[in-house]
């Protein structure tokens, strides 16, 4: 009975790489970032020439690198949880109050963010929408966009760990282990 399903764990596995490649696709977008940097540092103190748009480039590359990491943070078991009780549960209740979080209140949550994300997007898209930030004005748009991707892709992830904390609540036996991350 213990015995995990073929299928479960197929699926299981098809999220999880599903979501390790896009982690490491978004991670690729640290390159430009520190390009951007490097470019505006040597701009401005070799060259006393410093730019208008390096700026918007870099906040809305660094929380797009932060949203859509959020996913491959949740796979690995990096967001914050209050260990101090977890850690002493057996399994089985980590696994019922998992299951229950996540559908009673990590779905729920996220689906209304998608919605509210998507629509606040496609709103700057219809007007036109630019920063404010800086003489540059970038189109906001595709920076917005990033809310209901990240929810999307958080709710992708969400089902594989879903399915695991269902697994574990039924049986005691933990499918995956996640190291704790020290900070």
């Amino acid at each position: 009975m213990n015995e995990s399903s073929p299928a479960l764990l197929k699926t299981i596995r098809a999220i999880d790489k599903f979501t390790d490649i896009t982690g490491m696709w978004i991670a690729w977008l640290n390159v430009p970032l520190v390009l951007a940097v490097s470019w505006e540092v040597i701009s401005r103190y070799a060259f006393d020439a410093p730019t208008v748009w390096s700026f918007d480039v870099t906040y809305m590359l660094y929380a797009t690198i932060f949203m859509l990491g959020s996913a491959y943070a949740l796979r690995e078991g990096a967001h914050i949880r209050t260990d101090i009780f977890f850690d002493k549960w057996s399994a089985r209740t980590k696994g019922i109050i998992d299951s229950i979080a996540y559908i009673a209140f990590f779905f729920p949550s996220l689906f209304v963010l998608m919605i509210v994300g998507g629509s606040e997007s496609w709103h700057a898209f219809e007007i036109g929408e630019t920063s404010e930030q800086t003489p540059w004005r970038p189109i906001l748009w595709p920076f917005k966009m990033v809310v209901p991707l990240t929810c999307l892709l958080l709710m992708i992830q969400g089902v594989s760990e879903t399915i695991k904390s269902v697994w574990e609540a039924r049986t005691g036996i933990e499918l995956e282990h996640k190291e704790k991350v020290e900070i």
